[in-house]
């Protein structure tokens, strides 16, 4: 086994913390990692090698150490470009969910390989920019054999595999949205559940009803599937209290919401997860984070990698954006990219610096967390280690 010390580190986000520092900062500190865990967290000054093994000094020379960043929604399977979509947002034209076909399109006639080389792509850009853990979801294929293989491809990446399915209605079914819905419930789900860990739906006008999606979450959770929901992104509607009363693990976009919606989740453990760079793309409202956090809802925030709403994988940009236009602090975006999304994912061993959990770390080169907002675009991640390996 082999370890690596991090020392001389000027601000250390551990998320072990108190009602007024969440993110359980330390100041002068160091991190022991001994093979893919942490083995101790303490002050520089107390910081010692263990005997008998080769240990790796890291000198951070003041600089802050975050845990890594957990992106709890992405869309990372796909073929094909939706770069004209944007650029129509841009002159004017609304966003809406239909361009979702295009790609199903695309990603149908793209062979596994092709599919495999772009994802690990996706995956080398993740961690370049701190992405540790990381979760994918399918519905870019919607048919049985095309959902199996996107999740069966994801899965070669990542344990946060979503079925997704109830993405939108393809093409082929616009007549026939009942048989669709069987079908996900039944032939399609099959073959997907055993890659798959979640299953998600779309529930949203233009997509699928909350009657609809609530036959397709509880199909998945008679297959040994956990729950989570795309809700209240284009406009008011159901999806939050849907997944709040299916025991939902997370409830993604949250656009759109009333008081019942906030009270809804304040009294769950479902966490509201917010994707800023959909609003950057679209041109819709922002989230109200500084509502929700007030309200006492846990919230996370992710990038959403697709090809239509949210073609970037940056969770420091997604940070920038929570504090620049969704009410968030500094501290309280980082915690969300870390902590929340380890939350929303239902995982107690990442998201933290803490003994006992998985060494995933970032090292900033830069003094504090708020550089991430207050130097938006600028390539802070100087380091990377996951499961205590140097990326």
């Amino acid at each position: 086994m082999t370890a690596t010390l991090i020392t001389n580190i000027g601000e250390l986000t551990t998320n072990v913390g108190t009602p007024d520092d969440p993110c359980g900062t330390r100041r002068d500190a160091a991190v022991l990692i001994e093979g893919e865990r942490i083995a101790w967290v303490g002050s520089a000054a107390e910081a010692r090698t263990p005997q008998d093994v080769r240990v790796e000094v890291v000198d951070a020379e003041g600089r802050a150490v975050i845990p890594g960043f957990v992106d709890s929604h992405t869309h990372l399977v796909f073929a094909g470009d939706r770069a004209d979509e944007f650029e129509a947002r841009m002159t004017g034209t609304p966003y809406a969910a239909g361009g979702i076909r295009r790609t199903v399109a695309a990603t149908r006639e793209a062979s596994d390989d092709a599919l495999r080389r772009r994802l690990r792509a996706f995956v080398a850009e993740l961690h370049a920019q701190g992405t540790t853990t990381f979760e994918i979801k399918t519905g870019y294929g919607l048919t049985v054999a095309d959902e199996e293989r996107l999740a069966r491809l994801a899965a070669e990446v990542t344990p946060e595999v979503t079925f997704l399915g109830a993405h939108v209605v393809p093409q082929e079914y616009a007549d026939r949205r009942d048989d669709y819905v069987e079908l996900v419930c039944g032939a399609m789900l099959r073959a997907c559940a055993p890659h798959s860990r979640w299953v998600d739906v779309f529930c949203e006008t233009g997509a699928f009803t909350p009657e609809e999606s609530r036959r397709v979450l509880a199909a998945g959770i008679a297959h040994g599937l956990e729950p989570r929901v795309h809700g209240n992104q284009l406009g008011l509607g159901e999806g939050v209290r849907l997944a709040v009363a299916m025991g939902a693990a997370s409830v993604d976009h949250c656009t759109y919401l009333d008081d019942a919606d906030v009270a809804a989740l304040a009294s769950s453990l479902t966490v509201a997860t917010l994707l800023p760079g959909v609003e950057f793309s679209t041109r819709q409202p922002y989230p109200d984070a500084r509502r929700l956090i007030d309200a006492g809802v846990t919230v996370a925030i992710a990038s959403d990698c697709n090809p239509g709403s949210s073609f970037t994988s940056s969770m420091p940009l997604m940070i920038a954006l929570a504090v620049r236009e969704m009410g968030m602090t500094p501290a309280e975006a980082v915690w969300a990219a870390t902590a929340g999304g380890a939350r929303a994912l239902r995982r107690d061993d990442v998201g933290a610096i803490a003994p006992g959990l998985r060494a995933d770390l970032v090292l900033l080169d830069a003094p504090t967390r708020t550089h991430l907002a207050y130097r938006p675009g600028v390539p802070l991640v100087g380091r990377v280690w996951k499961d205590g390996a140097a990326l």
